[in-house]
C-alpha cells in the first residue's frame, strides 16, 4: 500500500511517498481503508520538532532520538470504511463507514491502517463526506473539552481568540449551540467564514486588539495561547473563566496566580478523547447544528505541500487529504 513515511525530523520534504506492507488486523482490531485524513498544526510541529525544549526532549525519547523509529507514519484523524475485522471484533463489520482518531498510534497518512475496535472510532455521520468527517475529531474534541470546562451556558458572552482554525471553527459552533453570544477573533481573510458559521461579532486582530475595547466576556477561549496578559484577564467579567489552550509555562504560572488571587479563573490542560464525545459530535452534525470548514484539499501524494501550507498559519478551518485507491493493495 501507499503511505507517506516520516523519515526524519525536519522540513515537509522529509515526508516521502513509499510502498509499505499492508497491515493485518489482530483479533480485536479492524483494518480500515482510509478515504480521507487531515494535516493539523500539531502534525507539522511533531514532524519538525519545532517545539519548546521541554516538549522536544520527551518527544524525541518517545518517537526516536536521532530519527523517528517508534512512529513512521503521521496522521491523527481519518474517515474510511472497514475492510476487514479480527475474529473477536463485535462493534464493526466489513463495509461500515467510520471516522475517528488514531490517538498516539498516528498512522493515518496511508491507504490502510489497523485500530483496536475500542479506539475512538464510530460510524461516520450520514450527512458528511469522508473529507468532512475526517476533520471532526481533534478540533471537535478540543473545542468541546474546553467549552465544557468553561461551563458555557445560554446568554453568556464568549470570545474565541484564534477562531479560524481547526479547534476554533468547532468552538464557535459549539458555543452557539450552548446558547452563547460569540465574538470570534482572527485575521481578515477568515472573518466572513466565521460569520457564516454563526459568530455574532468578529474582530480582525490585525486591525484591533480585543483587550483594549473595554468589553468584558464571561468566557474567553484562547485557542492560540497568545493573550494571557493583565489586559486579557481584565477582559473577563467578575467570576469569568479564561480557557487557555497551548499554554507556555509562564502562562500556566500566571494563570494559577490569577485563579488564586482573584474571582476569575484560568483553565488549561489537555483534551481527553472519548468515544462518547465523538458520538455527541456526530449527533450534532446529523442534526445540522455543526459542520466542518475545509480550506483546501490535497491528494495523499501532496501531503508535503499540505504541510507547507499549514505552516503558513493562513488556513481557515481544516486541510483535508483525499486518499484515492486503485483495485490493488
Amino acid at each position: 500500500m501507499k503511505a507517506i513515511a516520516w523519515t526524519q525530523y525536519g522540513p515537509p520534504d522529509t515526508l516521502q511517498l513509499k510502498e509499505v506492507e499492508l497491515p493485518t488486523p489482530k483479533d480485536h482490531e479492524v483494518l480500515i481503508k482510509i478515504h480521507a485524513t487531515t494535516v493539523l498544526a500539531g502534525d507539522c510541529e511533531l514532524r519538525s520538532l519545532r517545539l519548546p525544549i521541554y516538549f522536544r526532549l520527551p518527544l524525541r525519547a518517545w518517537a526516536g532520538l536521532r530519527r523517528p523509529r517508534r512512529i513512521t507514519i503521521l496522521g491523527a484523524e481519518l474517515a474510511g470504511e472497514i475492510e476487514a475485522a479480527g475474529k473477536d471484533v463485535k462493534l464493526f463489520r466489513k463495509g461500515d463507514q467510520v471516522f475517528g482518531s488514531t490517538g498516539f498510534r498516528l498512522g493515518a497518512y496511508a491507504e490502510y491502517t489497523c485500530l483496536p475496535e475500542d479506539e475512538v472510532l464510530t460510524i461516520k455521520p450520514t450527512n458528511m463526506t469522508y473529507e468532512e468527517a475526517a476533520t471532526v475529531p481533534i478540533g471537535g474534541f478540543n473545542a468541546l473539552h474546553f467549552l465544557r470546562k468553561g461551563d458555557v451556558q445560554s446568554g453568556q458572552k464568549v470570545l474565541i481568540n484564534g477562531a479560524g482554525g481547526s479547534i476554533g471553527t468547532f468552538a464557535v459552533q459549539l458555543a452557539k449551540h450552548f446558547g452563547a453570544e460569540v465574538t470570534a477573533v482572527d485575521s481578515t481573510r477568515k472573518l466572513e467564514m466565521l460569520r457564516s458559521i454563526g459568530a455574532d461579532q468578529v474582530i480582525d486582530y490585525t486591525q484591533e486588539d480585543f483587550t483594549k475595547h473595554g468589553q468584558t466576556y464571561d468566557v474567553i477561549f484562547d485557542v492560540v495561547g497568545m493573550s494571557l496578559s493583565s489586559r486579557g484577564i481584565s477582559s473577563l467579567s467578575e467570576k469569568g473563566i479564561y480557557l487557555l489552550a497551548n499554554p507556555m509555562p509562564l502562562h500556566m504560572v500566571r494563570g494559577l496566580w490569577t485563579s488564586i488571587t482573584s474571582s476569575r479563573k484560568v483553565v488549561t490542560g489537555l483534551a481527553s478523547y472519548k468515544i462518547d464525545d465523538l458520538i455527541f459530535l456526530k449527533e450534532l452534525i446529523e442534526a445540522g447544528k455543526i459542520k466542518s470548514v475545509i480550506d483546501r484539499r490535497y491528494p495523499l501524494e501532496q501531503i508535503p505541500e499540505a504541510h507547507k501550507y499549514v505552516e503558513t498559519g493562513q488556513k481557515a478551518g481544516n486541510v483535508a487529504i483525499t486518499v484515492e485507491h486503485n483495485n490493488k493493495t
